[in-house]
């Protein structure tokens, strides 16, 4: 199907992630999520959040996932937050195992700018794009937008995303049929 070009290409946006640093070179996007986590310690983090330079929240928790739509359904899904369409156009911030029951997974739209400040006990933590991990300490500010080029995603006939993601997550099945 591929040679005889029977396909459709599906456009899929990443985000980009700045720092001052230039923390992951020209490399600093990704297709799934940006994750900051602990890195040594058994000691919680706080993480503070802005979204278009207005606080959001100060997560204390183990690290902090900021995903695409296509990341939705990789490590924020195991986090609990919530499945997006790929074409929805938003990003989702996540808690990793967060202290306060109350800090919830939120919906954000992805023409805005996520700020992170990482605070704790450690001096230093942890900063992944997808599967790629960077040491960042408490003074690196990390932005994230969406980025300016999308991906493009080679999608055959009769395979769209309700089907995928029914089947990958067994919905509708019952072994008692």
């Amino acid at each position: 199907m591929l040679l005889k070009g029977d396909y459709e290409l599906e456009q899929r946006s990443l985000l980009s992630l700045e720092t001052d640093d230039k923390l992951f070179g020209k490399n600093n996007f990704a297709l799934n999520e940006l994750t900051v986590h602990k890195k040594d310690s058994a000691s919680m983090m706080t993480i503070h959040t802005y979204i278009n330079d207005e606080y959001l929240n100060s997560y204390w928790a183990d690290g902090l996932i900021l995903s695409t739509p296509t990341g939705s359904t990789a490590y924020s899904l195991s986090c609990g937050g919530p499945i997006l369409i790929p074409q929805s156009k938003s990003f989702v911030i996540n808690p990793i195992a967060p202290h306060n029951l109350s800090a919830r997974p939120i919906i954000v739209s992805d023409d805005v700018e996520i700020k992170l400040r990482i605070e704790g006990r450690e001096e230093e933590f942890l900063a992944t794009l997808d599967s790629r991990t960077r040491t960042i300490n408490n003074a690196t500010e990390l932005k994230v937008v969406k980025s300016k080029f999308c991906i493009n995603l080679v999608k055959f006939e009769g395979q769209n995303f309700y089907n995928t993601i029914r089947n990958k997550l067994l919905w509708g099945m019952d072994k008692r049929n």
